[in-house]
């Protein structure tokens, strides 16, 4: 009887997921960008394929065939004729401000070689499936390093929620390199998890391609590893030697590359304003005060607080052996603090909090039969604002298929109301279960 019933839990559950990202990618489809190219029309924005992988297929092209400087700003305006349709005009107040530079290292094109002959609407078709598969495969690689043995149903309902999540499909619609680093930094963590160190590491190295989302993951595996030197060498070893190929190959194509990317970086941090998700947070409580640089420097604050309890935090895991449970905890953190501190707040970044979520759902049990209230009630707000994106997309769905798509254009922000609370909740979420478990462990 128990069997039948789980059985029937988990059809339900796989049902209510599925009807779930049906809504957000009818959500997205439909309601988002048809209400972008109304507004677009509107305003006289242009609109090209709008794929973030353009500027670095384009790049990697001219660079690899025609040895042309991809970070040129001849390269940015025909970036821009293929982005945006055509070349941003400064005297059109309501163009872009993102001018979509090559602000990559050069080494990305190594990755992109095999394309830059294939007319890019080729590319296009290849990558998106490419994405889909990764990032469902990915869901496997963090379960297998959280130490948690799911049933084929309960894989089903988890690759479902994933891939029928805001952050992957954005992601997928802007064909954005973030889902392909972050399926390269699972498959990084999976071959340390399964003792396959060296080539852990050689996948380190190309996460690098995005270096702000690659860093805190590269540097706490290297410290892990240096915490158990003869052991764990070989994570270095692999990750030295690929680094080394890297960033010589890009030496060798292109001489001073770094020197332009620095200055791709600090041009690219100007025009779109990045701000993390800590500074949006605080601005808009603040509001108006929130100007100034009172904003950021709080959440410069909160940043280098949160990095400093991690640490503390990470420190006492450096030696749990990579087959432990200890060691997916610290990789979920460090993922956690990693959309908190970065100065990016793009949603498709947050397909980065997969392992701490599945972690978080894992250790459900610990919060919701915890003594303290606060702990319980810490759980279910991380429920409703990690839940809120469905919610969303559901109502909205069925107020364009039974009101009308203009009442449904008016609330196109709908779900994105909990989009920057996300990464902090998570984060908070995390750090809790981590110090909870070290607790735990400290009295036994």
């Amino acid at each position: 009887m128990e069997a039948v019933d789980s059985r029937w839990k988990l059809a339900v559950s796989f049902l209510v997921a599925a009807v779930a990202a049906a809504s957000m990618w009818f959500y997205v489809d439909r309601i988002l960008v048809g209400y972008q190219m109304a507004d677009a029309a509107a305003h006289e924005r242009p609109r090209g394929n709008l794929s973030d992988l353009y500027p670095r297929w384009l790049g990697a092209r001219e660079l690899l065939l025609h040895r042309r400087n991809p970070y040129s700003d001849e390269i940015a305006v025909e970036i821009q004729k293929g982005y945006y349709g055509r070349a941003l005009d400064p005297a059109r107040p309501n163009d872009p401000k993102d001018r979509q530079g090559f602000a990559y290292p050069v080494y990305v094109v190594f990755l992109l070689a095999p394309l830059i002959r294939l007319p890019f609407h080729g590319v296009q078709i290849f990558f998106h499936w490419l994405l889909l598969g990764l990032t469902a495969a990915s869901v496997g690689l963090w379960l297998r390093v959280l130490r948690w043995r799911l049933t084929a149903a309960g894989i089903a309902v988890a690759v479902v929620l994933t891939l029928g999540s805001f952050p992957f499909v954005q992601g997928i619609k802007l064909q954005q390199l973030s889902l392909l680093v972050a399926a390269i930094l699972a498959g990084a963590a999976a071959c340390v998890a399964s003792g396959f160190f060296f080539c852990g590491g050689a996948l380190l190295a190309l996460a690098t391609i995005k270096p702000q989302l690659a860093w805190p993951l590269v540097a706490w595996l290297l410290l892990w590893a240096g915490s158990d030197w003869r052991a764990r060498r070989k994570l270095v070893f692999g990750f030295g030697v690929v680094m080394a190929l890297l960033l010589a190959g890009a030496e060798y194509e292109m001489p001073g590359w770094w020197r332009m990317f620095a200055q791709a970086i600090a041009q690219y941090h100007q025009y779109t304003q990045n701000q993390s998700v800590l500074q949006v947070l605080i601005e808009g409580l603040l509001g108006s005060a929130g100007g100034g640089g009172v904003g950021r420097i709080g959440a410069e604050l909160l940043a280098a607080i949160a990095v400093l309890v991690c640490g503390m935090v990470l420190w006492k895991l450096r030696k749990e052996p990579a087959e432990g449970a200890g060691f997916g905890r610290a990789a979920g953190l460090v993922m956690a603090l990693t959309l908190v501190i970065v100065p990016m707040s793009a949603p498709y970044n947050q397909i980065l909090l997969l392992p701490t979520i599945l972690l978080l759902v894992r250790e459900r049990a610990a919060f919701l039969g915890s003594r303290s209230p606060a702990r319980r009630l810490a759980y279910w707000v991380g429920v409703m604002v990690v839940g809120w994106q469905w919610v969303a997309s559901l109502l909205l769905t069925g107020i364009d298929l039974f009101v009308s798509q203009a009442r449904a254009f008016e609330g196109w922000k709908w779900p994105f109301f909990t989009t920057f609370a996300i990464p902090v909740v998570v984060f908070g979420l995390m750090f809790m279960a981590a110090m909870g478990r070290q607790a735990g462990d400290a009295v036994r």
